[in-house]
């Protein structure tokens, strides 16, 4: 349509020119000019006409300053959108909000997203933070619906059939599921029906969901259409880990300050190759097997596979039509965007939590109370993941006997099926879990595919609550 529209104005003054004289009709450059500024870039480039308005909506999901790198990732995603020309206004962030000035943070008020990296904090919008980053808000957010809000800024994605939406989401996840900052869960088969709420709703032309999770391709895998014009890209498939990067480890590129991880592989590698080109010249699909690359070989321990869903058709479309562009990236090449990474040493997410806590144990004087509380919380997070490992592995048993109980912990289904059938009793299931034995936590998400499939084998909710009554309490 703006092609016709541009094609009209040309034509009307090469006609001038010929009828009346160039120099007695009003140049019409300038008129073209603010026509493509007004739809959202400026001339010079096919690429930039773009209809439709720019929303994104960045969410960390997690809390606590052993996460540091899920708000970190997010702060400079908001930056780097900033840089693009996205409004303010139109870019919506979910944070806790606790680690810039958390008394382990060396700099206060300062969140740096590598080891070089600039302060990414600062003036990043406080939208959604402290317990109001939950899931009502959240899907409130995605939807425009201002009345389902809980607290907050109020901003949601009041998005157009015309308008070009990009969503990222940081965090600790498992199968079928990530966390959210006020320890809920956001459950793949909820977010694909918001997803779909939002097409149904004719609010949007086309949707990109970046996702950093372990096992973050489970939230899309057999559940995300093709056909509602979303493209997804998971740091991880529906099986494996993601990575945390720049971590303590990488000493010295590392400052010894730190004893957090920075930032994550997948996150990290879409945000530095972004700032690094010409998005006006580089397509999600480009992007994508960058970041693949890069996720796999800076990955000590094997890497993690990056993968993507819903509609393939958009992997083709530059990424200036979500995240727009910085004109100091002009000058970059294909060339230079196909260069080898740098390579770095990778954590498993679910691994950056105990280094935070070893690194300040570590670090703490001897006898004194940060090393007694730096202790303290390693002994803590240890002592809680085996007990969640030795309570499901027990439940898991108990319902299905020795041998077979042990191979449903990691039965995983042929691949193009979502986690489970029967979602509601997926989440009762947890529920009756956690009624009895106590919080799942974001370690334990890592066992939603042992739960979902006692479902998928038809185990009762009478026998999941006695089971987990017997293990947990009678015991």
């Amino acid at each position: 349509m703006i092609h016709h529209i541009l094609g009209a104005l040309l034509l009307l003054e090469l006609l001038g020119s010929c009828i009346i004289g160039e120099h007695n009709l009003p140049s019409l450059s300038a008129k073209i000019s603010k026509f493509l500024e007004s739809e959202g870039g400026p001339a010079g480039n096919p690429h930039d006409i773009l209809e439709g308005t720019r929303w994104a909506l960045l969410v960390a999901g997690s809390r606590g300053y052993e996460n540091y790198r899920h708000q970190a990732d997010v702060c400079h995603a908001f930056q780097l959108l900033k840089k693009g020309g996205l409004r303010e206004e139109n870019i919506i962030v979910f944070m806790y909000d606790d680690i810039a000035f958390d008394a382990d943070n060396p700099r206060p008020g300062v969140i740096i997203n590598s080891p070089s990296g600039d302060n990414v904090y600062e003036g990043v919008p406080k939208d959604y933070t402290g317990d109001n980053a939950n899931v009502q808000n959240l899907f409130g957010v995605i939807l425009g619906n201002t009345s389902a809000l809980t607290g907050g800024s109020g901003k949601v994605l009041d998005s157009g059939p015309k308008d070009h939406i990009f969503i990222y989401y940081s965090d600790h996840g498992g199968p079928g599921v990530v966390a959210m900052a006020s320890d809920e869960f956001v459950y793949a088969d909820d977010l694909i029906n918001v997803l779909k709420q939002k097409h149904q709703g004719n609010a949007y032309a086309s949707m990109v969901f970046y996702l950093e999770a372990c096992e973050s391709g489970s939230m899309f895998e057999g559940l995300l259409p093709e056909t509602i014009n979303i493209y997804a890209i998971t740091a991880a498939n529906a099986t494996e880990d993601s990575f945390a990067a720049y971590c303590p480890d990488d000493y010295p590129y590392i400052s010894p300050a730190y004893d957090v991880c920075l930032g994550d592989v997948y996150s990290v590698s879409w945000m530095e190759d972004s700032e690094k080109h010409d998005l006006r010249s580089e397509t999600l699909g480009q992007q994508l097997q960058v970041v693949r690359r890069r996720t796999a070989v800076e990955n000590s321990e094997g890497g993690s596979h990056v993968m993507q869903y819903g509609s393939p058709v958009l992997s083709r479309e530059y990424l200036y039509t979500y995240m727009g562009t910085s004109t100091l990236n002009d000058n970059y090449t294909l060339s230079k965007r196909i260069a080898t990474p740098s390579t770095v040493k990778a954590v498993s997410q679910r691994g950056a939590d105990l280094l935070h806590h070893q690194h300040k144990f570590n670090k703490a004087p001897k006898d004194s109370t940060r090393r007694l509380e730096a202790q303290k919380q390693l002994l803590n997070e240890i002592s809680n993941r085996m007990l969640v490992d030795n309570k499901i592995k027990k439940i898991s048993r108990l319902l299905f006997g020795t041998k077979r109980g042990i191979a449903m912990l990691h039965t995983v289904r042929t691949g193009g099926q979502p986690l489970v059938d029967d979602w509601s009793c997926l989440k009762t299931f947890v529920m009756i879990y956690e009624e009895h034995c106590g919080s799942l936590s974001r370690y334990g998400l890592k066992y939603m595919r042992a739960i979902a499939n006692m479902c998928n084998a038809n185990i009762t909710t009478e026998q999941m609550s006695m089971a987990a009554a017997r293990i947990c309490i009678m015991n």
